[in-house]
């Protein structure tokens, strides 16, 4: 792995750490997200970053992580699974979708919503997704 992240190319050692940006007009960079993470659905690149830090501003979330599951159409779809702050009773799912699409493009709204009771960040705040994203499958008996 250290030698997929640390390239030497043309003489120079870079560090290639799978993170998506893009240059902006005004020369500032908007970081996208991590490729490993990245769904494709139906074609288009949705970067899950963005759909987690939208449902993250809903009063219903504490915490939220997309993870992509299997589609039989679209190669793979949006699930959020989604942690509920502690000042909410409920956790409205169609609420919760109609909000990101406020926000997004359609395409990367959540087409499923997990609940859990936690997510279970590490202490550096990562995120284990390989094992949201197998008890979402499981949760969604896909």
């Amino acid at each position: 792995k250290s030698a997929e992240t640390f390239r030497t190319i043309e003489g120079k050692r870079w560090s290639v750490p799978g993170d998506f940006a893009t240059v902006e007009v005004d020369g500032s960079m908007k970081l996208l997200g991590r490729g490993s993470v990245c769904i494709n659905t139906g074609g288009e690149k949705v970067f899950v970053e963005e759909v987690e830090e939208v449902l993250k501003l809903h009063d219903q979330v504490h915490d939220a992580v997309c993870v992509g599951i299997p589609h039989e159409r679209f190669g793979e779809t949006v699930c959020a699974v989604v942690e509920r702050a502690a000042s909410a009773t409920s956790v409205d799912s169609e609420a919760l979708v109609a909000h990101v699409k406020t926000k997004l493009a359609g395409y990367k709204a959540p087409r499923d919503v997990v609940l859990v009771s936690t997510i279970g960040r590490a202490p550096s705040g990562k995120v284990d997704y390989k094992t949201l994203r197998a008890h979402a499958r499981q949760e969604l008996g896909r």
